[in-house]
């Protein structure tokens, strides 16, 4: 290799050098960013825990409902005594039940509302029933282990606000029994229900009775919120070396007149 050649070398790095400094600060940058979501990830999770495992208190007032803010009350432990509507309950679909392998991960969940004292309504998710159709599921519930045997009830449970659509959500069919979204606004509007709370009530898990498994399971909310920026920072970071180690590769090779 002639001096001359030797010489534009550096020169014909500046590009590569210049590409790979600005990709490699903007995928830190994203490593570092996803750090500060995981910070603020495990503060929500603690906060929702600690809301969700506080002494249960009563829901909110019906005339508190017009000021009642999602994320001031999301997760709040209230406990209820009503009479179940149950001739107004709906099947929610949901694709993501439990993992174990006694279920499929094909179901839906039951909402039904509550009445108070008052006269308000509170929609209810009970949880998870299986089924692949809404009428394989009303089957599973109408079963002997069917939690849905007394009106009368005492239901503890947390706080959550209406289940937000988007571009994929199909449309609800309420003349067909198909939901899609636990909206209970929605639910009250095809139920013909009046004074319906703005949000719903995620029934507590129940022990196990006998060793028998009562539909509905109660799926509590919590865990439905996954933490996954750890991984995705060590993933953005890992792209940033990979890269580097790509340009170093590339000038050492350069300089030995190989590229």
């Amino acid at each position: 290799m002639s001096l001359s050649s030797a010489a534009t070398k550096p020169r014909g790095l500046f590009w590569p050098a210049l590409a790979t400094a600005l990709t490699c600060t903007l995928l830190t940058s994203l490593g570092i960013w996803q750090l500060h979501r995981l910070k603020w990830k495990e503060a929500l999770l603690a906060e929702i825990a600690a809301r969700s495992h506080s002494v249960p208190q009563s829901p909110p007032a019906q005339n508190l409902w017009t000021k009642l803010v999602p994320q001031d009350y999301d997760y709040r432990h209230v406990v209820l005594h009503g009479h179940y509507l149950s001739q107004d309950s709906v099947l929610v679909f949901d694709g993501d039940g439990p993992t174990a392998p006694q279920f499929s991960s094909i179901g839906y969940r039951v909402l039904e509302p509550l009445q108070l004292a008052d006269g308000s309504i509170i929609i209810v998710n009970r949880g998870y029933v299986p089924g692949g159709t809404p009428a394989e599921a009303r089957r599973n519930l109408d079963g002997k282990a069917s939690a849905l045997d007394t009106p009368d009830a005492t239901v503890v449970g947390v706080m959550r606000p209406p289940e937000p659509r988007n571009f994929f959500t199909p449309a609800d069919d309420p003349k067909s029994g198909r939901w899609f979204t636990r909206d209970p606004a929605e639910i009250a509007r095809a139920d013909y229900l009046s004074k319906v709370a703005p949000f719903m009530v995620d029934e507590d898990v129940r022990p196990v009775q006998n060793g028998m498994i009562r539909f509905p399971l109660p799926l509590q909310g919590a865990a439905d919120i996954p933490n996954n920026h750890y991984q995705y920072a060590l993933t953005w970071f890992g792209l940033a070396l990979g890269i580097l180690g790509m340009f170093i590769s590339f000038v050492i090779k350069s300089l030995r007149g190989l590229v």
